[in-house]
């Protein structure tokens, strides 16, 4: 009896796994696939890469319960390990980047006289909402390391770089967070990148009209926003400069607030007409002065922080 019971618990096993291996007779050719990303948008696709990275940790688990259920059974079967890379390169990452943060700190910082220490407050921080948060955490800094050209930022900066030219919400709160952060710690956007993302964060991405504006030499960071703007109203261009309301005061002179897609506000100010004097020497031996009127910005408004 128990014999019978084993071959037939042998012969179910062997159906299952038939039916788990035969992914030829299931599989979907190439372009479904590309048809199923097209209508999902590559954004969408590249941000559950992750998640079924995941689930694949997960189904390798079951696998493992399944060899061990097989092996009680007399049966021998290849083992997948109890450390598999995907874990391990996880778990490698995470811990390099704490330790990156710990060292950082210490190699600058210092302990504040009778309280805790500053370095295991920081590395408590890093660690908070266990690795799911470190993994989201470095997932956002590989996004702001590609938007202000420090390097490409992996996965993250693959993401920021397909959800910009859409106008996406992820591209739009890291460019928030670099414009309204500080330059010595997050760094600034310029070039190609800062113009593509202001086209965004100003809701212009993926447009295209007369009315839509051109930007060039955009500098994006520490709370402002400076660049070049083109438009049919200024077909040769006009300097311009945006100023957060949450860290500046209001400038002086003729400005208009704005709104970021983010719901951050802005004070916007154009180049104005200004008289240049250029001295120069009179044939009498005074001093003259040649004018002439060009277009400048206003002085930047003073720092909140500053007052």
């Amino acid at each position: 009896m128990k014999k019978h019971r084993k071959l037939l618990m042998l012969l179910v096993l062997s159906v299952i796994f038939v039916c788990l291996f035969a992914t030829p007779a299931f599989a979907i050719t190439e372009s479904e696939v590309q048809t199923q990303v097209d209508s999902a948008g590559r954004e969408a696709v590249t941000g559950n890469l992750f998640i079924w990275f995941l689930c694949a940790i997960a189904f390798l688990k079951v696998s493992q319960k399944i060899d061990s259920f097989m092996s009680s059974l007399g049966i021998n079967v290849g083992h997948t390990g109890g450390s598999m890379m995907a874990e391990a390169i996880i778990a490698a990452k995470s811990l390099g980047a704490v330790k990156g943060a710990v060292s950082g700190f210490r190699s600058g910082g210092h302990t504040p006289s009778g309280g805790k220490s500053t370095g295991t407050a920081v590395a408590a921080g890093f660690m908070s909402g266990g690795l799911a948060g470190v993994v989201s955490r470095h997932f956002t800094s590989g996004a702001v390391k590609n938007a202000t050209g420090v390097s490409g930022g992996g996965l993250g900066g693959m993401r920021f770089a397909s959800s910009v030219s859409k106008g996406g919400d992820f591209a739009n709160r890291v460019i928030g967070s670099v414009a309204r952060g500080s330059i010595s710690t997050m760094g600034s956007m310029t070039g190609a990148n800062a113009e593509a993302a202001l086209l965004s964060y100003m809701g212009y991405a993926g447009m295209d009209g007369e009315d839509i504006p051109h930007y060039s030499g955009v500098e994006i960071g520490g709370g402002r926003i400076m660049g070049t703007e083109t438009t049919t109203d200024y077909p040769n261009g006009i300097a311009f400069g945006m100023y957060s309301t949450e860290q500046y005061t209001a400038p002086k002179g003729d400005y208009t607030t704005v709104t970021a897609v983010d719901g951050s506000q802005w004070y916007k100010q154009y180049a104005v007409d200004t008289v240049e004097k250029t001295p120069y020497m009179a044939p009498d031996g005074s001093i003259a002065y040649n004018e002439a009127i060009t277009k400048r910005l206003p002085d930047p408004p003073r720092r909140k922080d500053k007052i």
